[in-house]
């Protein structure tokens, strides 16, 4: 379940371990920065850099005493230094550690979903060209349409995860941002190439302007990508989850050896997964919406924003990690009934060609019009008797005053519909 991610290589990031680990550089790279500026002894700042450390434990201890995490953390890592811990901190605010850590954190959660993503391309990619001329039928508003392919699905679920991939690496570039600037990010007790410094070495960039914290429309467009990234996924699995119902059954979600599906029914085969997959999306979109109301803060800063950071990140990125390692394997191993899919094309007799017949008596000069009433009175005769539509069209004499039975049967021909495929799959990038 969902729960055991806290234990895995992102749930690792959001820890307070790592977070603390992050902090502790950042306070480090601070003194080297200050070092160069002549402003702390070299010598101290090899203290620093050799001896400083934290323990966890005791800095849960004195936030319970000082009721202010950063404090204890600086505390706590002063007993390690001596008389150094003076320099420890000097003229930095709490939101300067804060918010530049939760960068570092933000990019190396997002490292592990462009990962996934990618991995997810290369899997749909393999599968649309495998099934790129498995012929299916297409719905709108659930009602059969007209041919297409089940390669053609997938193709769509490809281009759609590749720009998903793109906005999560905008994001990374958009939270690639760091500040050290002071209380309220005027610079006034530290220098800007304590700020530069720093950010260089942690890969990020300083802040244009800040305040006493980084702008949080940075993090509301993370969370952003990170929603549309899950909602993706749950459209993906929503149309899974529709092409294995009974009466359909043209894909199912892999069903593996021991797997129950149902307490009280043994022939059940849900889409168990792909049903968890839409319900986490839901999630994704509802942070999103916190994210976005976080950018609204008092002034130069308040911390409204910080309770409900500490939850919507990680568990926002916790969550897309999760659904894309699950959703991945139902890619790889889904099941795929072509037999089933040419039966579907026939469930209604016909009908899916009836666009081409309109055409073509356009194309004798009748009206469009003229010409869809008249296709429209034949498709209602199949909806209501047991007919193929092309005996209808047989029979109507409208129909064959200007069609001829070869020209008929030529407008029932799938390979038409279907006959772009090639172009579509290279305007993706899948050859």
């Amino acid at each position: 379940m969902i729960e055991r991610y806290t234990l895995s290589k992102m749930g690792r990031i959001w820890s307070d371990q790592r977070k603390l680990e992050i902090m502790l550089n950042i306070e480090i790279l601070a003194c080297e920065a200050m070092a160069k500026l002549g402003q702390i002894p070299k010598q101290a700042v090899d203290n620093i850099r050799k001896n400083a450390k934290f323990d966890l434990e005791e800095v849960r201890r004195l936030e319970e005493k000082t009721k202010h995490d950063v404090v204890a953390f600086i505390q706590n890592v002063g007993e390690s230094l001596g008389s150094d811990a003076q320099y420890l901190h000097m003229g930095l605010t709490s939101s300067d550690l804060l918010d530049t850590s939760l960068s570092v954190q933000c990019i190396e959660a997002t490292d592990l979903i462009i990962a996934d993503l990618k991995k997810l391309l290369a899997v749909l990619k393999l599968k649309a060209k495998k099934y790129k001329d498995t012929a299916c039928i297409a719905r709108t508003h659930g009602v059969h349409a007209e041919p297409t392919t089940f390669g053609l699905k997938l193709a769509m679920w490809y281009d759609e995860t590749r720009r998903n991939l793109e906005r999560m690496e905008r994001a990374r570039e958009n939270m690639r941002i760091g500040k050290l600037s002071g209380a309220v990010g005027t610079y006034a007790n530290i220098d800007p190439f304590v700020e530069q410094y720093v950010c260089e070495k942690l890969g990020l960039k300083p802040e244009n302007v800040a305040t006493q914290v980084i702008q949080r429309d940075h993090h509301a467009e993370f969370m952003q990508a990170l929603a549309l990234a899950g909602s993706s996924l749950s459209k993906f699995a929503v149309e899974i989850r529709l092409l294995q119902k009974t009466e359909v059954l043209e894909v199912e979600e892999p069903f593996f050896k021991g797997q129950i599906g149902s307490s009280a029914m043994p022939h059940k085969r849900n889409p168990v997964t792909c049903e968890r997959i839409t319900g986490l999306a839901r999630i994704l979109r509802a942070n999103a919406t916190v994210a976005v109301e976080n950018i609204s803060l008092w002034h130069e800063r308040d911390i409204s924003h910080s309770s409900a950071e500490r939850v919507i990140l990680p568990d926002s990125t916790i969550t897309l990690n999760y659904m894309l390692n699950k959703f991945i394997p139902i890619v790889e191993g889904l099941l795929v009934y072509p037999k089933n899919m040419i039966s579907n094309l026939g469930k209604t007799r016909g009908l899916i060609y009836s666009q081409r017949i309109l055409l073509e008596l356009m194309k004798k000069g009748l009206t469009r019009d003229a010409a869809y009433s008249i296709i429209q009175a034949c498709a209602m005769q199949v909806w209501q008797e047991t007919s193929e539509f092309k005996d209808v069209l047989y029979r109507d004499r409208k129909v064959r005053k200007y069609l001829s039975k070869n020209e008929i049967d030529a407008c029932f021909d799938i390979k038409y519909y279907i006959r772009h495929r090639d172009r579509i799959f290279k305007q993706v990038g899948i050859k």
